[in-house]
């Protein structure tokens, strides 16, 4: 069968700061994005942390191609040094650049892909696979159909797939049963889910700084609300390394968080319970119990899973990828991103190299390509996107030697490790 892929657009999965950043990149080199949003609006997973302030600046949130694009439209850039919040991220540059006039005709809104193959080509076959073009099957309030595309930048995130809280990687016995009790990620707590925790009980489970913005939002509500506990559990055997950013770190919002939880627990305002490893939760008497090892924590009535997240890849699943075991992410970018060796800021560059899987075409970009380690800037996903894009445009030129394309991509970008 022969196949002409060379007319077909490239898929952009999700429309979020990385998704529509691929986008842009695509254009800026002769290329068609067809971006695919679940949500009824770009960068819908943003809303759901709106009001938590990220420990980035502006100047590492946004893409460099993007914010030249939207200056030309008379964008009022923002100050580069404040830390925006998720909701001003949202409403001050992902919108403005999903609506500009050079993207918007490519994005469709309310459309979830739901899968990814080869056209007429399952997993195990093997002839002229590579030439095959993308089936992305999607579906919409219109019903479900397939759209053929040449290549796939998977930037959908992680963020509708929670890690569980059960200690062995799966849900604790009684935590499915309990879900209406419990909240993954960072709730508001402070503004549209303030009656939910207002003179309660709350758990918060979870070591990072995603727990640590739970924890100083339930003492804020707590010093106004009569009644309320705030407890915090870890895996950790103590919390002394709360403080764990260097004076001149370059994330100093992160730092500043560490610093007012110190500061809390110094005051005695979160009852700390470490060594935790929960097996299973029990519902009594409209309270939770969770139970870890032989003993069991206090009873409480909400629980915040601050546990992190993990990436859904059942979508890609009739493709050949090579993920690493552990972090679940490209296999070459594992070593790089490892939590027990990184930290935010001290990923080393990397880009298609790292990014690329077995299946030519198909690559995982910003925060779902780091699997489960919590190490992701969009910093480093803007340069991952400048590297995939530069690669799949020399791609085309390569198939296609007298396309007539104008590209402005002035260099390949990081194809390749370097030290931090």
């Amino acid at each position: 069968m022969n196949y002409n892929n060379e007319n077909l657009p490239i898929a952009v999965i999700g429309a979020g700061p990385i998704g529509l950043s691929s986008a842009v990149n695509l254009l800026d080199a002769g290329l068609t994005p067809i971006i695919f949003e679940s949500g009824d609006c770009a960068g819908s997973n943003l809303a759901s942390w709106g009001h938590v302030r990220m420990f980035s600046p502006w100047s590492y949130n946004m893409d460099p191609k993007a914010v030249s694009l939207l200056k030309k439209q008379g964008w009022d850039e923002p100050e580069l040094s404040a830390f925006p919040t998720g909701s001003e991220l949202l409403e001050c540059y992902v919108l403005p650049l999903a609506s500009h006039e050079k993207v918007a005709p490519h994005l469709h809104l309310n459309t979830r892909v739901v899968n990814v193959s080869r056209q007429y080509h399952d997993i195990l076959r093997n002839e002229m696979r590579e030439r095959a073009p993308f089936v992305v099957r999607v579906s919409n309030p219109e019903g479900d159909r397939d759209i053929l595309v040449q290549a796939v930048i998977d930037a959908s995130g992680t963020y509708q797939t929670p890690n569980w809280l059960g200690a062995h990687g799966i849900p604790a016995i009684g935590e499915l049963t309990a879900s209406q009790s419990i909240t993954y990620g960072v709730p508001d707590i402070l503004g549209s889910c303030n009656k939910q925790y207002a003179g309660k009980s709350v758990l918060v489970i979870g070591g990072g700084h995603s727990a640590f913005n739970a924890l100083q939002d339930l003492v804020k509500l707590s010093d106004q609300t009569d009644g309320m506990r705030v407890l915090w559990g870890i895996r950790g055997s103590s919390v002394d390394n709360i403080v764990r950013s260097p004076k001149n770190d370059e994330l100093q919002e992160r730092r500043s968080l560490e610093v007012h939880i110190q500061k809390l627990l110094d005051e005695g305002k979160i009852e700390v319970f470490t060594n935790i490893a929960i097996e299973k939760i029990n519902c009594e008497n409209d309270k939770l119990i969770v139970k870890s090892h032989s003993s069991q924590l206090p009873p409480v009535d909400k629980i915040i899973a601050a546990t992190g997240f993990r990436p859904n890849l059942q979508l890609l699943s009739e493709l050949r990828t090579s993920i690493d075991p552990a972090t679940q992410s490209p296999v070459n970018l594992g070593p790089l991103i490892d939590p027990n060796l990184h930290s935010c800021g001290s990923v080393p560059e990397h880009g298609a190299a790292e990014l690329s899987h077995p299946e030519t075409g198909l690559y995982v970009v910003g925060i779902k390509s780091y699997g489960r380690a919590p190490t992701f800037l969009l910093k480093t996903g803007y340069k991952q996107v400048k590297s995939v894009t530069s690669k799949l445009a020399n791609q085309v030129i390569d198939d296609d030697p007298v396309a007539n394309r104008s590209f402005s991509c002035d260099d390949v970008a990081l194809n390749r490790s370097c030290s931090a």
